[in-house]
């Protein structure tokens, strides 16, 4: 397993950046289906941290050499993702800092918080 390194992580600040700059990347939201539904920014790809292992093809071919960017709720379980996908070769990764929480106070406060 791939050792955390702080650089690891994006800002929401960043990720809307790379959005407003139509700077291509995937964007994967490791959350559950049920907090998905809750709320969403938009583009990010579903895909349950619990579900990457099986998925890391899937993954690489989406990505298609663009950065991936991964999220969560607070920023716990995407930066276990990027700890993973980097595990697994995939070394253009990064975890959104803070969440979709974080996004909806500095960027869409309309996204609900939960």
């Amino acid at each position: 397993m791939a050792e955390i390194d702080a650089a690891w992580e994006v800002t929401v600040e960043d990720v809307k950046r790379m959005m407003d700059q139509r700077i291509p990347f995937l964007l994967i939201d490791v959350r559950e289906p049920e907090e998905h539904k809750t709320c969403r920014v938009d583009g990010a790809a579903l895909m349950p941290l619990g579900e990457l292992p099986q998925r890391v093809d899937e993954i690489m071919r989406r990505a298609d050499g663009r950065p991936i960017v991964t999220h969560c709720h607070h920023g716990g379980r995407s930066l276990k993702a990027a700890v993973f996908l980097r595990g697994a070769g995939i070394e253009n990764v990064r975890s959104m800092a803070g969440g979709i929480d974080e996004w909806s106070v500095r960027i869409d406060p309309r996204v609900p918080r939960y």
